[in-house]
């Protein structure tokens, strides 16, 4: 049976929810895939057992008050769980939902099995990418999904009348969640999944987007701020999220510093998101 690496974060007594997001902000870097929140912590999924290694030191170095207990948990817990305790989320007009109930299937429900592909409506940033979505008008055009994950974001662009969207991620379990997620939804018409490295510093493949979504760390918006805007049409949108608020303006800086300019944004328990509009008139850029 598949198992898959995962770190149990406790404390003596449970942080509050701000140290805790900092706490997983700072591990972003090694890739965690899933967070379960616990009573007395959370439990962290990886890909392998090397980022988790990774991710305990630095953990500690953080925070010595921390136990970082490595655990291999069973692929049917980590559903059964899931299923258990995941509940339909409400983002505007759009419903996510990760349960095994039966509903009637409308244009408003997205039915997303709980997995290790991240992005069931549950983080904060997702849903603050759910919300931004829904502020521009998709009808007809074309969106990428930058770290697809469970594909969520790139169903619920077509849900929001996209004639197209294209998921990357460079994750196979990812990859295989979203296929799942995609056929379940009855969008394969309509969205496309890629395998890609966005830090190979290759063009995406399809570019450029009308309106690109990166649901990403802060420091990878900004090491791959290039990449994104070249794959944003021109006069096209871009937004971002995954990131802390503190980070915000750093982000913004380097978006700005390619022309780019702050149309919107939101924030949610600490997470932060900002729609950028690409300017018809903008110089190109070597990628």
């Amino acid at each position: 049976m598949r198992t898959y690496p995962a770190l149990d974060l406790t404390w003596p007594t449970r942080p509050d929810d701000a140290h805790l997001e900092r706490i997983l902000a700072e591990i972003d870097v090694d890739g965690p895939t899933a967070v379960e929140e616990r009573a007395a912590g959370a439990r962290v999924f990886f890909s392998s057992p090397d980022p988790r290694r990774r991710a305990a030191i630095r953990i500690i170095a953080l925070d010595p008050s921390a136990s970082c207990t490595p655990v291999d948990v069973p692929d049917e817990d980590w559903a059964a769980h899931g299923q258990a305790s995941l509940t339909p989320v409400t983002v505007g007009r759009l419903v996510v939902d990760p349960t095994d109930r039966p509903r009637e299937k409308t244009s408003d429900v997205i039915f997303i099995r709980p997995s290790m592909g991240f992005g069931t409506g549950h983080h904060a940033s997702t849903r603050l990418c759910l919300g931004l979505m829904q502020r521009i008008l998709l009808s007809g055009r074309r969106l990428l999904d930058v770290g697809t994950g469970s594909g969520l974001l790139a169903i619920a662009a077509c849900r929001l009348g996209a004639a197209k969207a294209v998921g990357i991620d460079h994750d196979e379990d990812a990859l295989v969640a979203a296929k799942e997620s995609v056929a379940v939804n009855d969008e394969a018409e309509r969205v496309t999944l890629i395998a890609f490295d966005l830090t190979a510093k290759a063009s995406i493949p399809g570019a450029p987007f009308d309106v690109v979504v990166a649901n990403l760390t802060g420091a990878l918006l900004v090491r791959e701020v290039a990449t994104l805007v070249g794959a944003t049409a021109r006069g096209g949108q871009l937004i971002t999220s995954g990131f802390m608020t503190e980070e915000e303006d750093a982000i913004v800086e380097a978006f700005e510093r390619f022309g780019l300019r702050r149309a919107d944004r939101l924030e949610e328990d600490g997470w932060g998101a900002v729609l950028f509009t690409r300017n018809g008139a903008m110089r190109e850029l070597a990628i």
